[in-house]
């Protein structure tokens, strides 16, 4: 797989579900208390996180499936069907996943050092439902050679480039949320999810394919 491939492949992925536009409204109304210093302060701290969260995820989560015995089929059908059941919920619903992140980064108030890690990169930016997808990708990764490099690199600068995104959205939250509105934010949350259902069955479709092939040589 070439770095390129892997880039588009993870990228949209990712975006989707983190979703930086429509999480720097709420982040937006979470750190209305605070200074502009400590707002800029913190958002250093939430992308910074983010980006040790959904790398280590990436690069260190299928091995600690595979330590308990789960099957790389297995997981691909498991993180597939997940992430495609969280965006389905997201795209039917966008208003009830607001109010769910909502009250998730709004449940523990003080200081930057205490809410940068949690609530407000786990679970408010990198969630549960991010984590799966970098289970997930990190699963569907060539075994070996000049693949494995190129899908390395493309993935790793998506993790990059989608960090960069919340870490801008985040510091223009006062003004995104001046232009964007709730009608906005719940247009693009319905079309990153459809993406990422579809994302989501094409995982599944790999751990398919993965189970059909395991069974056809055992027999």
């Amino acid at each position: 797989m070439t770095a390129t491939a892997a880039f588009l492949l993870a990228f949209p992925a990712f975006f989707s579900i983190v979703n930086p536009l429509g999480a720097a409204l709420i982040y937006n109304e979470v750190t209305t208390g605070f200074t502009a210093a400590d707002r800029a302060r913190l958002t250093n701290w939430v992308a910074f996180y983010s980006l040790l969260v959904m790398l280590a995820a990436l690069w260190g989560g299928s091995y600690i499936l595979n330590f308990f015995g789960i099957s790389l089929g297995a997981l691909r059908l498991a993180g597939g069907a997940v992430v495609a059941w969280r965006a389905w919920c997201l795209l039917n619903a966008p208003e009830q996943d607001e109010a769910r992140k909502t009250e998730q980064a709004g449940s523990r108030t003080g200081q930057v050092e205490d809410i940068a890690f949690f609530p407000l990169t786990i679970p408010f930016t990198a969630g549960p439902g991010t984590i799966s997808v970098a289970v997930a990708l990190g699963a569907d990764r060539p075994p070996s050679g000049q693949g494995l490099l190129g899908f390395f690199i493309g993935v790793t600068a998506a993790v990059v480039a989608v960090t960069l995104s919340v870490w801008v959205a985040y510091r223009s939250a006062p003004r995104i949320a001046g232009w964007m509105g709730v009608t906005g934010r719940r247009t693009v949350s319905r079309l990153m999810a459809f993406l990422l259902v579809c994302i989501g069955v094409q995982i599944m479709l790999h751990g398919v394919t993965d189970v059909v092939e395991t069974l056809s040589t055992t027999r």
